[in-house]
């Protein structure tokens, strides 16, 4: 890592998993693909690297780059504000409860005024450097415990988007050099650009073993629901290495973090390619793991649990 406020820390959701491939023993036979020998899984560790977490109440400023949909924004918003409800069983509540295991203890998330950029302000290909300036129009104005989280509409381009990353968190300074740190999120929606990469597994994947059929969409908008998946994998990732000097695994400049520690597991008997065992809506036939607000459903991916020393799933 360059320096906390510069560098990248991104991920990418791929069929084959090859972080959750190194904490899970899979044999496959030659004769049949499908007879897996699964074996429990080990123990993993995410050293601690003495920096700060975030901490107790925070404030999430949304900022929509683009044409987003009111169902689109409402699904998304209801994400986060469903992190801090009342926990209950096989909710978001329940899933975001696990970064208090960390040190510090917990978080709270509150959501500000959205922001919503219609107008594409920085045109419609955009580079790393613009999703910087778009996180310091929502970043702090009078404290840090802000994080800014950008979205990009399908027709945005950005640049490493669906080649090596799906989204990244990094840091940044209200008002340039001198001014108050604070981290910020990029996702973007990759419903026409990459879906197999960073809508899995609601798409088919570009490359890994075959599949027989994507998991329908919770929310029947395949593009948000991967994008829901991937704020989770970053929101756990900001709060428990915000400045690339908390906890995680691996080189800094390339760190296993809380999620991404766990990739492509979302429910128990995960193996890669295979997202485990979930919960399906019998009407509609979606699959899902958690409940929200205002009757969401969401797919939330496994988190590294320092208790345990495994990757936790709600199912």
């Amino acid at each position: 890592m360059a320096s906390p406020t510069s560098s990248f820390l991104s991920f990418v959701l791929l069929l084959l998993p090859i972080h959750a491939a190194a904490f899970h023993s899979v044999a496959y036979p030659v004769s049949n693909r499908r007879s897996l020998i699964l074996v429990k899984q080990e123990l993993l560790v995410l050293p601690y690297h003495h920096g700060p977490l975030l901490k107790g109440n925070l404030t999430v400023h949304l900022l929509f780059y683009g044409r987003f949909s009111p169902s689109q924004i409402a699904s998304i918003s209801d994400f986060f504000l469903s992190l801090s409800s009342s926990p209950a069983p096989l909710s978001v509540a329940s899933w975001w409860a696990t970064t208090a295991s960390y040190r510090g203890g917990a978080a709270h998330a509150s959501l500000a005024p959205t922001t919503i950029d219609t107008s594409y302000s920085l045109g419609r290909r955009i580079t790393p450097n613009s999703l910087r300036r778009l996180a310091r129009r929502v970043g702090p104005r009078r404290n840090s415990s802000t994080i800014a989280v950008v979205l990009t509409a399908d027709d945005v381009t950005i640049d490493g988007f669906c080649m090596s990353r799906c989204g990244f968190h990094a840091a940044a300074r209200d008002g340039g050099r001198g001014g108050l740190r604070f981290p910020y999120i990029w996702v973007g929606n990759a419903a026409a650009q990459c879906p197999g990469q960073c809508a899995w597994p609601f798409a088919l994947p570009a490359y890994g073993p075959p599949a027989a059929r994507p998991l329908v969409a919770p929310s029947g908008d395949v593009g948000v629901d991967g994008m829901v998946i991937n704020l989770a994998t970053l929101m756990a990732g900001v709060v428990t290495n915000p400045y690339g000097d908390g906890y995680f695994q691996g080189p800094a400049a390339a760190p296993l973090e809380a999620v991404t520690a766990c990739t492509g597991i979302f429910g128990s008997g995960a193996y890669p390619g295979y997202p485990g065992k979930l919960l399906v809506d019998r009407a509609s036939g979606a699959s899902y793991n958690a409940q929200g607000l205002n009757g969401r459903r969401y797919l939330l991916p496994a988190m590294w649990d320092p208790k345990t020393s495994i990757c936790a799933t709600l199912v």
